[in-house]
């Protein structure tokens, strides 16, 4: 289940989540015969929130993680000299 230094869980088939981080990011593997893939959201208290209305790759995932976490680090940067000239 996921590696214990990365910033989401993979679940695969027949497997179950045993802990979850709020706000964590996790990927549930779909049965082949329903197309295969996965689902990706986030865990929190009362909910598992999908990211995306339809499954996704692993790759596609975790590239869409990267980015995510990318920008959430940098949305508190502003720019002072910024002009709209």
């Amino acid at each position: 289940m996921g590696k214990k230094d990365a910033d989401y869980q993979v679940v695969y088939r027949g497997e179950s989540l045993g802990r979850f981080v709020v706000g964590g990011w996790v990927f549930f593997q779909r049965r082949k015969e329903y197309g295969g893939g996965y689902w990706l959201g986030r865990t929190y208290e009362d909910c598992f929130w999908l990211e995306f209305e339809r499954p996704t790759s692993l790759y596609e995932g975790v590239k869409y993680i990267v980015v995510y976490e990318g920008q959430q680090a940098h949305s508190q940067v502003f720019n002072d000299d910024f002009n709209l000239t």
